[in-house]
Parts: C-alpha cells; sequence; structure tokens
C-alpha cells in the first residue's frame, strides 16, 4: 500500500466507505454533482482501490473532490454498499491537512469558507450572518440587498426576529457559553487546527502567487478565489 492510502486508512469514514466496487457506475448515475460537473463517483473510487500514492496525491490537488454536494445519494444506490460521499470527507480533510488543497482553483475557495461561514460559527454561533454578508462581496444580490443591509434592525424587526438580542427567537444572540463550547468542540476535534492549517497553506500560496492576503476579507487573494473560474469544471459530454 501507498502512505497516503494508509494515512486515509486511518479514518473510520474511509474504512466504512470503501468496500469491494463492481465498477457498475450506479453511484455516478444517481449523483446530482455527476449531471453537472465534470465528476464521477465511480471513478474516485477507482484510483483509491489502486492504492497508488501519485494517482491519489493527484486527486487530492485536483479540483474533482470538491464537487461533490455530500448528499449521500450514492450510498443509498451502491449494491456494495460504498459511499463515496464518506470517502470525499476523507479526502477533504487530507487536502487541507496536507496542503494539497491549495493547488486547485475550487479548493483555494476554503480559505473563503473558513473566514465566511468557519468564523461565523465560531463567533456568533450561526453559519450566515446578516451583518457579515457584505454587499460588495456579493453584487449578484442586487441593490435590494444592499438596501436591506444598510437597514437591517428595522428589516428583521419587521420579520420578527430577536435580531443580536438575548432571550429566544431567530437570529437571538447566542449567549458566551455556548460559544466558548463550540470553539471547545472545535479545539477538542481537530477544527482549529485544521483551520490554522488552511491559514497557513493559503498564506503560502499568496505569496507563491504573488497575491496580496491579509487577514480579513478584502484583500487581492479573496477577491481573486471568490471571482477567478477557469470554466473547466463543468460536465464534458
Amino acid at each position: 500500500m501507498g502512505k497516503l492510502y494508509d494515512r486515509l486508512s486511518e479514518d473510520v469514514r474511509f474504512v466504512e466507505g470503501l468496500k469491494a466496487c463492481l465498477n457498475c457506475g450506479t453511484c455516478t448515475a444517481i449523483c446530482p454533482a455527476a449531471e453537472f460537473y465534470n465528476y464521477q463517483p465511480r471513478q474516485l473510487v477507482d484510483i483509491l482501490q489502486t492504492h497508488d500514492d501519485d494517482a491519489i496525491e493527484a486527486l487530492l490537488k485536483s479540483e474533482t473532490i470538491w464537487y461533490c454536494g455530500e448528499c449521500m445519494s450514492c450510498v443509498t444506490r451502491c449494491p456494495r454498499g460504498n459511499a463515496p460521499g464518506l470517502l470525499i470527507t476523507v479526502l477533504r480533510a487530507t487536502s487541507q491537512d496536507l496542503g494539497y488543497f491549495v493547488e486547485s482553483e475550487k479548493g483555494r475557495q476554503q480559505l473563503a469558507i473558513k473566514r465566511t461561514v468557519g468564523e461565523w460559527i465560531l463567533k456568533f454561533g450561526y453559519c450566515l450572518f446578516p451583518s457579515e454578508i457584505l454587499p460588495e462581496m456579493h453584487p449578484e444580490q442586487g441593490p435590494i440587498w444592499e438596501w436591506e443591509h444598510e437597514h437591517l434592525e428595522e428589516v428583521m424587526q419587521r420579520l420578527g426576529a430577536n435580531y443580536k438580542k438575548a432571550g429566544p427567537g431567530i437570529l437571538r444572540k447566542i449567549p458566551d457559553e455556548d460559544l466558548a463550547e463550540i470553539r471547545k468542540i472545535f479545539d477538542e476535534t481537530g477544527g482549529t487546527e485544521r483551520y490554522q492549517k488552511i491559514e497557513d497553506y493559503s498564506k503560502q500560496k499568496a505569496v507563491e502567487m504573488g497575491i496580496h492576503l491579509d487577514n480579513g476579507m478584502n484583500n487581492d487573494y479573496i477577491h481573486k478565489i471568490y471571482t477567478t473560474n477557469n470554466n473547466n469544471h463543468g460536465r464534458k459530454e
């Protein structure tokens, strides 16, 4: 076995997700991502079953592992009980831990996800928080969101939300002790360490690409990974 395969095999999700494959293609036939992206779960399993380090490393550096929506439709259809969606979770985690994610366009977007959804969970207790969805970063939202963003307190009150306030209700303020507990969970499960790896490897890549990256969202590297599209992601007929 290759060293990368051995490393992947240490994760129980990998052990549970990879069994004998008939190469029937049922997982690809049912996969929503395969309908639109250049992605086939069957090929993913084929590569992993080779135990070949070079092939697995190329997979970890590729766009392929970032197309899956992890809906687990593949699990419900596989006649041998394989779970390509679970394998994807392990491949993504390994790609982040080893810094391979920065070698693909979709992989580099992990920094944007970490600095938005990831940090909002720790800061606010929500994966999406209205005040942080900046109109300048999301022009597709149009002028309506720009107005709503400027009048969030009024809008949230009209919607019946308990916005940023103590007590029950939608978008209420999460108590500090609960946020501390979430951070503790991240610390104990390796989430905090992985967040730091995403930051460190992204900063190295920014230097390599000669693009400015600081600790905020308004910098050249973040804007590039938000807007760049090589147009090679779509399914090829």
